[in-house]
């Protein structure tokens, strides 16, 4: 039996079983993702003072909001089972 649960009650990224699911249209590719990132970083500024970062290391990742490209709806999103794989 599939499940499909919704990625707002989940909070959830697609990992290698699961992936994003437009319940609306049916949108399988194409979403706007908000996400709040923290993370600690090592810059590296030249004698012009241009930087770059040359280590970073994540703190603290949470998804903010999910929508669909296609329809816009924040509402609809599924985490479904890829192909091959089994609801659990």
């Amino acid at each position: 039996m599939t499940t499909h649960q919704p990625a707002a009650s989940l909070s959830a990224v697609p990992d290698d079983e699961h992936r994003w699911r437009c319940g609306s249209c049916g949108n399988l590719t194409r979403f706007d993702v908000v996400r709040a990132l923290r993370t600690r970083e090592f810059w590296h500024l030249d004698l012009s003072g241009a930087a770059s970062v040359e280590e970073s290391q994540p703190l603290h990742d949470d998804l903010v909001s999910v929508s669909c490209r296609w329809c816009g709806r924040d509402d609809a999103i599924e985490i479904v089972p890829r192909p091959g794989h089994d609801a659990r």
